[in-house]
């Protein structure tokens, strides 16, 4: 293993199927307690921290709840999901593996610890992951940066010695924002900007891809 490099993935989009699942649940909660749901709702929250997607469903939606409540609401039924198994992307476990086998893997994503750890304990990956990082904890959603920077503390690697897999457009920008090379794998229900995504260094079609892909990136 390549302790001088990192390896950090997003989770939602990348790893797993679930965006979709966000926008079901935040549309219910939205529709049950008062709010009203906008066409560009969906595209606003990607990347968004816990608090500032609960503020924007109170503020910009309409929803009658404080955010607090408006969040565990939310993180309630993502929960309850979560319970039969985490909705994995094709290849997603191995892939991570694969990771961990060239350099001290990391995750960065929006989801809440709650749901973090959900994913970890049901793909059996919490030997695995050295650190993971929900937006909320460090501050800031992206595009901000911060969590980028954070996962890359966790494992003790210098952000732009880490390689970053994203899909979202604030994802992407956050991870380019951190100073890292960035693999781009765009989910087809929620596309990136086509000029965010030209940024990134590499792009890739399937997780099967990655692992020669960061052979590329750091050639033995």
């Amino acid at each position: 293993m390549d302790t001088r490099h990192g390896v950090i993935f997003d989770l939602d989009g990348v790893l797993v199927d679930s965006e979709q699942w966000w926008d079901e649940i935040r549309r219910g909660v939205v529709a049950e307690f008062g709010g009203r749901w906008t066409d560009e709702a969906t595209t606003a929250m990607l990347g968004m921290s816990t608090p500032e997607w609960a503020r924007y469903l109170v503020e910009a939606l309409g929803v009658r709840l404080p955010p607090e409540q408006v969040a565990a609401a939310v993180i309630d039924r993502m929960a309850d999901r979560y319970a039969a198994g985490p909705p994995l992307l094709p290849h997603a476990v191995e892939a991570v593996r694969e990771a961990a086998r060239r350099a001290p893997v990391a995750i960065a994503t929006s989801s809440p610890p709650r749901i973090i750890d959900a994913f970890l304990a049901g793909t059996a990956l919490t030997g695995t992951v050295r650190a993971a990082i929900s937006s909320e904890q460090a501050g800031a959603g992206k595009p901000d940066p911060a969590v980028y920077l954070a996962a890359a503390a966790g494992i003790d690697v210098p952000a732009g010695d880490c390689v970053a897999i994203e899909d979202s457009s604030n994802g992407l920008r956050a991870a380019l924002a951190a100073g890292m090379t960035v693999i781009a794998a765009p989910n087809p229900h929620f596309p990136p900007d086509p000029g965010v995504l030209a940024r990134a260094g590499y792009r890739i079609g399937s997780l099967t891809e990655l692992a020669p892909t960061l052979d590329t990136i750091w050639p033995a």
